[in-house]
């Protein structure tokens, strides 16, 4: 019997030593990757096509800053930041603006993962270079990435799922992550800040305070250096002739100007008139009255200056803002308090006699976007809801969310009552009762009372009327104004306010973020985007879900559930937003005739065209 056996399976066996054993394939380079569909600029393009490419290079930009600065490191979570310095330091990758999350190679020429995105390899260009002429090595962004995550909180958790970056050959640089299938953590590298480890780690034998903050002129690898400092009040940058990319097919036709000034002021209408005197050549307008009444004095008449509403910038993105309350604060954890106090809002009356009517109440985490929720649930979004029916509001599946609405076209005011009886009803479910014109706990007899802390006087004038609605029922609320911006970030970094006004700005491919946004791991970490101290598993999961949706459909209908589930908490008091930018800006800068689809492309593809 075993002879009879042996030769078929000695046979077997010598078949089986001639196969070679399965090699999986390495993934291929690609010289772009796109979060939706594929990217729109094949490997070898010329340049984006919302450039011109004979833009001449030339000429100063001065620009305005609000507040001041107090430090030129973007790596700790230290201090006032300068504003400019994307024009110093570059990424592995960057962005075009008329995509959806498509990047194209910066510092690094090539990038490879494989199809569980489990890992992501990029290639370094062998001529990148910082200001010194030093080259950029794997060790710096090895390095880069190593301080980033030990100093800065919330890029330590942004960047939570990479458990390794480690040089895996000359110019190559791999990050290993903890989870499979997140299609958005290859993309979330490639937009790292590389900075020169040599530069910090050897300032003639003396190290610099990686950790600390610092005003000393810092070196990247970019289009600009730091030309002059003055602390607090003004940064210049000069464009560098010599700059490694400037002939890069993502550089054509961009960072036009010689150089760059931020002036800071501390005071938005003293800003506005350096504006109208020419001291400032470019003029983002965040003020509906002033928009609609201060721009008429000679320079606009005689077209010196143009005005322009471009939409731009906002096919891209969504946006939140509004009052935000501490749920960290026990007043606040009641969902019926938190509803109440959106009764007291009056965006009718404030739209209409203090904006003139320019701007749009906001309805969703996801406003102005195809992913904000609206209507009843239904289809994949349902099902997704379904899953976690007893653990979300019911309302959810039975009332589409909708603010109150304080008036109407003829009377502002014509609902107010009502929505303040609404708001009453609503506290006395959540445990509190009017004693001698005071809302106060009915256990305890505590009244309840809050402070809205604000960063600087703009404000100001939505916030006091908003107020006195309140104080109509009861609720005793102040506003504290600090016109110190170092005060309020340490005040908002510690959580120590009752409620803020602020927001969060959305792109179309939501993903590791919304665990920053509403992730329960943010919400009691210092510094985190976290402001409300939203904790709820419920939401985590949901997180979890946009972050490995399969495809753009599904991603969709999981965002869309995230939101509904968010707005039936009202954790936010929704305000308005303006769905265009309001720009002004002197005849001797100008653009493209046709502006990039999803922005404006300022200033990098802006370009000075004549005389001052």
């Amino acid at each position: 019997m075993t002879t009879r056996l042996f030769p078929p399976i000695l046979a077997l066996a010598m078949m089986m030593l001639a196969i070679p054993p399965a090699v999986s394939a390495e993934p291929e380079w690609q010289h772009a990757t796109a979060l939706v569909g594929e990217p729109k600029y094949a490997e070898g393009f010329e340049r984006f096509e919302y450039v011109n490419p004979d833009a001449p290079k030339g000429g100063a930009l001065d620009l305005s800053a609000s507040d001041s600065f107090d430090t030129l490191n973007p790596i700790p979570a230290k201090g006032d930041l300068a504003v400019g310095l994307e024009l110093v330091f570059e990424t592995l990758m960057v962005s075009s603006e008329d995509e959806i999350a498509a990047n194209y190679g910066l510092l690094a020429e090539a990038v490879r993962f494989p199809e569980d995105y489990s890992w992501v390899t990029y290639r370094l260009r062998e001529d990148a270079r910082w200001h010194d002429g030093e080259p950029v090595t794997a060790e710096d962004v090895v390095w880069s990435f190593e301080q980033t995550v030990a100093h800065n909180p919330q890029r330590e958790f942004y960047y939570r799922h990479v458990v390794k970056a480690e040089k895996t050959g000359p110019r190559e640089i791999t990050f290993t992550f903890d989870e499979k299938n997140n299609k958005e953590l290859p993309k979330i590298v490639g937009e790292l800040l590389i900075l020169p480890r040599h530069w910090w780690e050897d300032a003639e034998g003396e190290p610099r305070a990686i950790d600390e903050t610092t005003l000393l002129p810092v070196m990247g690898s970019g289009p600009y250096r730091i030309a002059n400092i003055r602390p607090g009040e003004s940064m210049a940058f000069e464009r560098v002739e010599d700059y490694w990319g400037k002939d890069l097919n993502v550089n054509v036709g961009r960072h036009n100007f010689d150089r760059v000034t931020y002036t800071y002021f501390g005071d938005r209408n003293v800003e506005f008139e350096a504006f109208k005197a020419g001291d400032v050549d470019f003029w983002r307008e965040n003020e509906a009255k002033r928009w609609a009444n201060s721009y008429d004095f000679p320079a606009v008449a005689e077209g010196r200056i143009v005005r322009e509403e471009p939409e731009n910038l906002y096919r891209s993105s969504g946006v939140l803002v509004g009052f935000i309350p501490n749920l960290r604060r026990e007043k606040f954890s009641d969902p019926r308090v938190r509803r109440a106090l959106n009764f007291a809002y009056n965006f009718e009356d404030q739209n209409k006699n203090l904006f003139f009517d320019q701007y749009e109440r906001i309805d969703s985490f996801f406003y102005g976007t195809e992913l904000a929720s609206s209507g009843l649930p239904e289809g994949e979004e349902l099902e997704i809801l379904e899953s976690l029916r007893g653990q979300i509001p019911e309302s959810v599946f039975t009332t589409a969310y909708e603010n109150p609405v304080g008036g109407n076209e003829r009377d502002v005011q014509a609902n107010m009552r009502g929505n303040l009886r609404e708001a009453i009803s609503l506290f006395r479910e959540a445990g509190y009762e009017l004693r001698d014109g005071r809302m106060v706990n009915s256990q305890t007899g505590e009244p309840f009372t809050f402070e809205i802390l604000l960063n600087g006087s703009i404000i100001e004038k939505v916030a006091l009327p908003y107020a006195e609605n309140l104080k109509r029922i009861g609720v005793d609320v102040s506003v504290r104004v600090l016109s110190d911006s170092s005060q309020y970030t340490n005040r908002l970094r510690s959580r120590d306010f009752d409620m803020i006004y602020s927001g969060w700005g959305q792109s179309m491919s939501p993903g590791n973020e919304q665990a920053e946004y509403w992730g329960s791991e943010a919400a009691d970490r210092e510094g985190s985007a976290n402001y409300a101290g939203i904790a709820d598993p419920a939401i985590d999961q949901l997180i979890k879900q946009v972050a490995f949706a399969g495809d753009r459909e599904t991603l969709i209908a999981t965002v869309r559930a995230l939101d509904r589930v968010l707005l039936a908490n009202h954790f936010v008091v929704p305000t308005y937003t303006l769905r265009h930018s309001r720009l002004a800006y002197w005849d001797h800068i100008t653009h493209p005739e046709e502006l990039p689809y999803y922005g404006i492309g300022f200033p990098d593809v802006w370009w000075h065209a004549g005389e001052e």
